[in-house]
């Protein structure tokens, strides 16, 4: 049986055509993000306030119990700070020249938290220029917010204290959700939540954690250079430093468009 087979007839694409739908593809993508309310949210301690001082104070208070005087110090231990409570106790056993376990950290995590509500603002202070740098972000439009892994309550209440609380949209905090930094998803929907899009934003951080997080969301990340580690954070590779807050809101235009402009390419 013999089959007629009909001469197969294949159709290139128009190079042209192909060029133009690019064209319109880059142009609305690039017209999107423009559309788009830019949103810059803030790690807490460390980022926007030095809050070390009144951390250590809280963590050494839980050691003054097993009769063992201020085993951190605030300024040598002020990176451990910004790396939580449980961080700081951990160190504080170290140094007590005896045995202990994760349960003892766990046991004194809930005192950690009444020292700190206790005298959360005693010493802390914002870094010089933020309050300036947000109202500055603000008259420009954007969208601001807090990501941090201090308790909710804690960060609210900090923030009111420090008279800021009233410029971010969102403030989500380590209990807000069931995750918490590095997780992507707790950043994600702290965007989503002050009314912004992920790739109209930027995360302002100091540490791994934030940087880490912000890699993992597919959001540019600024790392400070006058916490504690100072320009240490530069050996984690973020997108962009930022040395003083006066540079902050021409920095993260340049940090959001440049971002963007990468993935529309």
């Amino acid at each position: 049986m013999t089959v007629s087979r009909e001469p197969v007839s294949i159709v290139f694409p128009d190079p042209v055509k192909l060029t133009r739908l690019r064209h319109d593809w880059l142009f609305n993508c690039r017209w999107e993000w423009r559309l788009a309310l830019k949103t810059v949210v803030f790690d807490l301690d460390g980022t926007l306030a030095d809050t070390s001082r009144d951390l250590i104070r809280a963590a050494n208070r839980c050691f003054e119990a097993r009769n063992f005087r201020d085993p951190l110090d605030p300024v040598a231990d002020a990176s451990t700070a910004f790396d939580g409570g449980r961080a700081m106790l951990r160190l504080g056993f170290s140094r007590l020249g005896e045995s202990w376990s994760e349960a003892d950290v766990d046991g004194e995590y809930p005192v950690f938290l009444e020292h700190y509500g206790r005298e959360l603002d005693r010493e802390t202070r914002l870094y010089p220029h933020a309050e300036e740098a947000l109202d500055t972000l603000l008259s420009r439009d954007f969208l601001l917010a807090v990501c941090t892994n201090k308790p909710e309550a804690l960060a609210l209440e900090l923030l009111r204290r420090l008279g800021v609380l009233d410029r971010f949209r969102s403030v989500l905090g380590a209990d807000t959700l069931a995750v918490r930094k590095p997780n992507p998803i707790h950043l994600l929907e702290t965007i989503r939540r002050a009314g912004g899009e992920r790739d109209a934003s930027v995360l302002v951080g100091d540490t791994d954690n934030d940087r880490a997080t912000a890699k993992s969301a597919g959001v540019p990340c600024v790392l400070v250079t006058f916490g504690p580690r100072g320009f240490e954070v530069e050996n984690l590779d973020p997108e962009w430093l930022l040395h003083d807050y006066r540079q902050l809101a021409t920095l993260v235009d340049v940090a959001i468009g440049t971002f963007h402009s990468e993935r529309c390419s």
